[in-house]
């Protein structure tokens, strides 16, 4: 395969999508032990600290933009595929197998593609702009931003916390399927393997979602201070 197939034949652009979510796999484990820190219950200074560094690093600020190019190759690659599966299903099956054949959120990464990217907008709105471009409240004596209130305040509005969990939602039987997914593109077909695969990716698809779900909904109930 040479480097123009890699974006246009099909065996390559599942290879782009497996290569981009595993990455993106790896900042979820980041942007979780770091919004973690709101649960120190420190009024939010831990947390503060740890955003201020993660926004004032020269290093992890030039990752943003590989982070960005990596949502927008993931997406674009995401939808190009999808269009493709949906023209080749245009005859149905004689038999439809439903969850016998596979998974309904394998069936459905379209959608829930859709709707994380929704999410995706929403919480850029919410924390990412005002955090890098419009600016948020200083703390007194202190030189970072109160990203920690800001959290309190959006999150005391019932339809987002219910937003914000639905999106959480989406994002673990994404996760699902994308998990097992993209190592199977990279080559692993063992069927031992295979099976460890899902269950991590169950696993721990699970637990993301939890964790990030747990965080509006303890702001919004107080459980946080």
């Amino acid at each position: 395969m040479n480097w123009s197939e890699i974006f246009t034949s099909s065996v390559g652009k599942k290879l782009v999508m497996a290569i981009t979510g595993l990455f993106l796999i790896t900042f979820l484990v980041i942007h979780v032990g770091l919004n973690a820190c709101i649960f120190a219950n420190d009024n939010g200074e831990m947390f503060n600290k740890a955003a201020h560094f993660m926004g004032s690093h020269w290093v992890i600020r030039a990752m943003e933009f590989v982070l960005f190019g990596g949502f927008l190759v993931h997406i674009i690659q995401g939808f190009v595929l999808e269009f493709k599966n949906r023209s080749r299903r245009k005859q149905k099956y004689a038999i439809e197998l439903g969850n016998r054949g596979s998974k309904w959120y394998s069936r459905s990464m379209g959608l829930l593609g859709t709707l994380l990217l929704l999410f995706l907008i929403m919480h850029i709105g919410h924390f990412w702009v005002p955090s890098r471009i419009t600016g948020l409240d200083e703390i007194p004596g202190e030189e970072y931003h109160n990203l920690f209130a800001k959290m309190v305040d959006v999150f005391q509005n019932p339809i987002i916390v219910v937003l914000y969990v639905l999106g959480c939602i989406s994002l673990a039987y994404h996760l699902m399927h994308g998990f097992q997914s993209a190592f199977r593109t990279l080559g692993v077909h063992n069927n031992r393997y295979v099976a460890l695969l899902i269950s991590l990716g169950t696993g721990f698809s699970i637990l993301i979602s939890l964790l990030f779900a747990s965080m509006p909904i303890a702001f919004y109930f107080g459980l946080v201070h």
